[in-house]
């Protein structure tokens, strides 16, 4: 009696019980483990190869295009437009590619003619790619000049009505730039600027709100003396 007592109360040893599940496991799904482990092991060396893939084509992108960057600053903007250019069309997926659409609307500013239509158009391409930060609050700002030279450029050409959107987002994204950089200085020639599309509309009462914010909230800057000035013509009626 004693011994089956002792015999029924004893623990199982753990470790063996283990040893014959898994044996069972491997005998059932041995074959579908490897399988799995293979596949895993293949998406993850295809994954590293196409890591290694893309960053030797955004290495190969970014060496292009600092050419290009090059060339707009030695003030050969044509040769640098063709760069950014090579750089969209052979690396599309890069994002040298994207800064490429950057470098080409500040190339189409600067010919000579300027080409402020494709500026306004890679500008926007850029910022479709890049919709925060320093970079591409500077991209708005280059997009807000480029379309009030487009818009400029349909006034004497003869076509107002066509210019006028192009005046009115001109100075929306000039406004909507206020604060967005350090210094004042800046805000308040944001705001001037916008004044002065409003101008060439022919709207004075929204040129004189502009003007206002800039005497009344940067009163201390260079350019509030400029404001008044316009501030002062705009309330006689010169347009």
């Amino acid at each position: 009696m004693a011994f089956a007592t002792k015999k029924s109360t004893r623990l199982k040893d753990p470790g063996a019980e283990l040893l014959d599940q898994f044996t069972g496991y491997w005998d059932r799904y041995g074959r579908v483990t490897l399988a799995v482990l293979g596949v895993v092991a293949v998406a993850g060396a295809g994954a590293l190869l196409y890591l290694r893939a893309r960053s030797g084509t955004e290495s190969k992108a970014s060496g292009l295009l600092a050419q290009g960057e090059i060339m707009f600053w030695q003030g050969y903007y044509a040769r640098s437009a063709e760069v950014a250019q090579q750089v969209i069309t052979q690396y599309p997926s890069t994002e040298s590619a994207s800064e490429a659409h950057r470098l080409a609307g500040d190339d189409a500013y600067w010919l000579d003619p300027p080409d402020f239509k494709k500026s306004v158009a890679e500008y926007r391409l850029y910022l479709k790619h890049r919709e925060r930060g320093l970079l591409a609050d500077a991209a708005r700002r280059s997009l807000a000049n480029a379309l009030e030279s487009e818009a400029g450029v349909l006034q004497v050409q003869g076509h107002p009505a066509e210019a006028v959107p192009l005046f009115r987002e001109a100075a929306d994204t000039y406004e909507s730039l206020v604060g967005r950089f350090p210094d004042r200085e800046t805000a308040a020639e944001f705001l001037l600027a916008a004044a002065r599309c409003y101008r060439r509309i022919g709207q004075p009462q929204e040129a004189a709100r502009r003007l206002e914010r800039v005497t009344g909230e940067f009163g201390e800057t260079q350019m509030a003396n400029r404001a008044r000035i316009e501030l002062a013509e705009v309330t006689a009626g010169v347009p």
